[in-house]
């Protein structure tokens, strides 16, 4: 075989490498989603069962208003096209919101509580553009923490109770001490200026395993 013969046979057998590692990376990237709805959360398999959960009562100052960035590293040299997520968040009480999590009593005196009615608190997501609600999920899981979920299943229960203020009103509300994100979606070209651009955005309120009752008071 020839010098020429060689380098042809080289050649084509390292084009066929490239195009088995492009297609591996094809494969991983998870295909957009245009879902407006909370179904695509909950479909992911991350749904919290009643008996994996951890009971945490009235966290005061839980609830911020200030939102907190992840960090994130932008790159300044790109090797090939890439996509990415970032996030900002702030803690937030995922209500459950059927008959039997939510009482008020008062004025004054004492509230004393339970969860009379089971139920699932599932996660919700929006945006526009090209998204997917499965990675946007796996994204919070590993930056903002593991217990992050689609769902939690609530069962009945977990006794609770609080003294009201003279001359106010109390409210007990069950659900979740959760997460309610702003996201993006990034995607940036081959080359060193990596021209990125926002191809996606929305929000997205998210559970945890922690879940218990929230206390406030009111006038009225």
């Amino acid at each position: 075989m020839g010098i020429s013969s060689r380098r042809a046979v080289t050649g084509a057998a390292t084009a066929l490498l490239l195009c088995l590692v492009t297609g591996g990376t094809a494969v991983a990237e998870e295909a957009p989603s245009g879902s407006t709805t909370s179904d695509s959360a909950a479909s992911d398999n991350t749904a919290i069962s009643a008996d994996q959960t951890t009971d945490v009562n009235d966290r005061q100052g839980w609830e911020d208003t200030t939102d907190r960035p992840v960090e994130e590293k932008t790159p300044t040299m790109c090797d090939r096209p890439e996509t990415w997520y970032t996030l900002s968040y702030q803690n937030y009480h995922v209500p459950s919101l059927w008959n039997g999590t939510s009482y008020k009593d008062g004025p004054g005196g004492n509230m004393s509580v339970s969860v009379t009615k089971s139920g699932t608190i599932s996660g919700e997501v929006s945006g526009s553009g090209e998204w997917s609600a499965g990675a946007i999920l796996a994204k919070a899981k590993t930056t903002i923490s593991v217990k992050v979920a689609a769902s939690v299943s609530v069962t009945t229960g977990h006794n609770y109770s609080h003294d009201i203020s003279r001359n106010k009103y109390g409210h007990l509300q069950y659900g979740s001490w959760g997460y309610k994100m702003t996201w993006k979606r990034w995607r940036s070209s081959s080359g060193s200026s990596c021209n990125t651009v926002e191809i996606g955005h929305g929000t997205a309120v998210y559970p945890t395993s922690e879940t218990g009752w929230k206390y406030w008071e009111t006038s009225s």
